[in-house]
């Protein structure tokens, strides 16, 4: 399994706008589109640059709420990343994730 602080938002630029997958619960994987990734300003008193990502799951009136679930990525396999819902948009229900 990956080590979660060694992720860096260039882990995830390429994947924008592709489809990546969230394990919600064992029987419940929804895939998700990539819609943002954010780099924060740069702190040199931190090993890496904060930065965020935003899924994207085909929701409209449910959600899951805040935990830890998987994201399946194409390179760097299962990561228990804590998840957000941060509502839907015109497409979907978006989840963002936020690493310090």
């Amino acid at each position: 399994m990956t080590d979660l602080s060694t992720l860096t938002a260039g882990d995830f630029e390429p994947w924008l706008h592709q489809t990546l997958s969230i394990r919600f619960t064992p029987d419940v994987t929804l895939e998700a589109e990539l819609i943002e990734v954010r780099r924060f300003n740069d702190r040199s008193d931190v090993p890496r640059q904060p930065f965020s990502f935003v899924l994207r799951t085909a929701q409209k009136n449910e959600y899951y709420p805040q935990a830890t679930f998987l994201v399946v990525h194409p390179e760097k396999g299962e990561l228990p990343v804590f998840l957000v819902p941060l509502g839907p948009d015109e497409h979907g229900m978006r989840y963002e994730a936020i690493f310090q």
